[in-house]
Parts: structure tokens; C-alpha cells; sequence
């Protein structure tokens, strides 16, 4: 509408159907991933109520009765129980020890591969870098077995002909924990530098240009322009694997872990196994997944909130 309230006669008529005759093919190209998310994301929500009611298996879950304690029974059961307690702990544990060791290294390297002058080598370096990405735990694991094995591993082994005592790599809480932090660390690197790598693209090379007539060198480059400019990706995904700190995967505990180290091997995701499918206390390990989604929730929320604070976009 114009001043004079008459219709602009510059405006086309039926805008919306315009705009969705031109592009209609981008929303359906959008409702798969739509239908995806619905069906196997929201949709299983609805089951989420079995953590407050006494499983059987003859009925559905609108049907179920509500447990004791208001529907609290299997909340107050999980901390009761030792060994959720002893999951909990480790799973917080290696999770903050994968985010202290396991963050930077992506960010350094990159930061180290953008420094690179040789293109070549530089994608050499790159794709033996990414290659460890795409191997499954159990076959990570059975290098390990081959390399830190305590009497047949090839690291031990090399140690005995130099006369230094062998390593328990995977036998001894201590250094079970370290071996399972440098695994980690060793397969996602690669993988997460190209996120990196793709915001070090971003930044305008007449900035580089201008430092250099400055006279700064390399390191000052990267100090004062690099990292400032991927510090809005640095944020992001922070807060994403701070949202992520109560969360762990099953594969890699799983496959890791043994009778000798499973004090510190023993998770949310491998107690959730063990007790909710092999133990069939699927309310109970209901109840520890829901705890567990809500705590995350939490994490996310804070560090989104704490970057905003200090001046950050964060991830909404």
C-alpha cells in the first residue's frame, strides 16, 4: 500500500503464489529431511513417557500404569544405583577430557595446514588426516590390540628389546583413559579441520595483504587475523560439544573398554545397553536417557547463553 492507502501498482499481484511457482521444487527438496526428523526424531518423543510409568510389554504406552512416586520410581532407582552413578562419572569425565584434548587439536591443525606453502603435500597431509574418520571402532580397536597389546603389541615389544618395562595401555585404568583420549583425538582431527579450514577460506585475503605490508609475519597473521577470524566457528561449535558433555557414543566405549579397566570404561550409553536391552529394564533406562537429553539441554542453553554475554552470536 502506498501513503494515500491505494495499492502500489508496481507490486504484483498474488506475490506468494509467484514465489512459490519459482521455487516450490526447494520445498520439496526440504519435506524429506522434514518427514526424517518427524518420523524418527518427534514421533518417538511420545515414548519418552515410559520412563514414568511400569513397562509391559502387552500394552501400549497410553495404557501403562504410572510408577510409584508420582511416576519418579525409576528416576530414584537410577541413583541409587552404583553403577549408573560410576557411568555418570565417567561419562562426564572422558567427555571433558575429549573436549580439552580433543577441540584444539582441529583448530591447530588447520590453523597449521592454512600456513602450508606446497599444495601438493598440503593435500597429502589432508587425506591421511581424514582416512582415520572413516574406520569403524572396531577395527581402531583392533589396531590398538596390534600396537599396545600388553605382551604382543608392537610398542611393547620395541620397549622390551630397548629394556624399558611395557605399558599397559589397555589394561590400567590410568592409562586405558589416556589411550581412549588419543584414539579419539587421533580419528576426528582431520575430520573436523575441514570446517575450519572452510572459515579460513571465508577471510579476506586483503587482510593478510595489508598485515604484510605492516611487516607482520606468519605467526602474527594468524594470531591477530586467522583466529579472530573463525572465532564465530570456534564459538558455535563449542557450545554444540558443550551441549554434547553428559552425551557419548556407544561404539567407542564399547569397543574399548575390558573387564580390567571397566571402572573407568563403563558409560551412560554402555550401562543403558547392558541394562535396557541385555537386563529388558527398559524404564529404567528410559528414565537414565531422558535425565541424560534434559542435562544436555541444559549445557546447551548455558553456553549459548554465556557466549552471547560476552559478545558472540552463538547458534541462535
Amino acid at each position: 500500500m502506498n501513503k494515500n492507502g491505494m495499492r502500489d501498482p508496481k507490486k504484483k499481484k498474488g506475490g506468494f503464489a509467484v514465489y512459490m511457482k519459482r521455487y516450490w521444487q526447494l520445498y520439496v527438496l526440504l519435506l524429506l529431511p522434514l518427514l526424517y526428523l518427524l518420523i524418527f526424531k518427534y514421533i518417538p518423543m511420545i515414548y519418552m513417557q515410559i520412563a514414568f510409568k511400569k513397562y509391559s510389554i502387552v500394552q501400549s504406552v497410553w495404557e501403562m500404569p504410572l510408577a510409584a512416586n508420582h511416576g519418579f520410581e525409576y528416576f530414584i532407582k537410577a541413583f541409587q544405583n552404583r553403577d549408573f552413578i560410576n557411568a555418570l562419572r565417567n561419562t562426564l569425565v572422558l567427555n571433558l577430557l575429549d573436549l580439552i584434548f580433543g577441540f584444539p587439536a582441529p583448530i591447530i591443525f588447520a590453523l597449521i595446514l592454512n600456513e602450508l606453502v606446497f599444495r601438493r603435500f598440503k593435500r597429502v597431509v589432508q587425506t591421511i588426516a581424514y582416512m582415520p574418520h572413516f574406520l569403524s571402532w572396531i577395527i581402531i580397536y583392533g589396531l590398538a590390540l596390534q600396537l599396545f597389546a600388553p605382551t604382543t603389541g608392537l610398542v611393547n615389544m620395541v620397549l622390551g628389546k630397548l629394556g624399558i618395562e611395557a605399558i599397559p595401555f589397555l589394561n590400567e585404568p590410568g592409562h586405558w583413559v589416556a589411550t581412549y583420549v588419543s584414539l579419539g583425538v587421533w580419528q576426528n582431527f582431520g575430520w573436523n579441520s575441514i570446517i575450519y579450514l572452510a572459515a579460513i577460506a571465508g577471510i579476506n585475503s586483503e587482510l593478510y595483504e595489508a598485515a604484510s605490508v605492516d611487516g607482520a609475519g606468519r605467526f602474527k597473521k594468524m594470531w591477530h587475523i586467522t583466529l579472530p577470524g573463525i572465532r564465530p566457528t570456534i564459538v558455535v561449535l563449542l557450545i554444540m560439544n558443550l551441549g554434547n558433555i553428559l552425551g557419548s557414543g556407544f561404539d567407542r566405549p564399547f569397543a574399548l573398554q575390558n573387564n580390567l579397566v571397566k571402572n573407568v570404561a563403563e558409560v551412560i550409553a554402555t550401562f543403558v545397553y547392558k541394562n535396557g536391552i541385555k537386563g529388558l529394564q527398559f524404564s529404567l533406562t528410559t528414565a537414565v536417557g531422558f535425565f541424560q537429553s534434559v542435562i544436555c539441554l541444559f549445557f546447551l542453553l548455558l553456553a549459548n547463553w554465556i557466549s552471547r554475554k560476552l559478545g558472540e552470536r552463538g547458534i541462535w
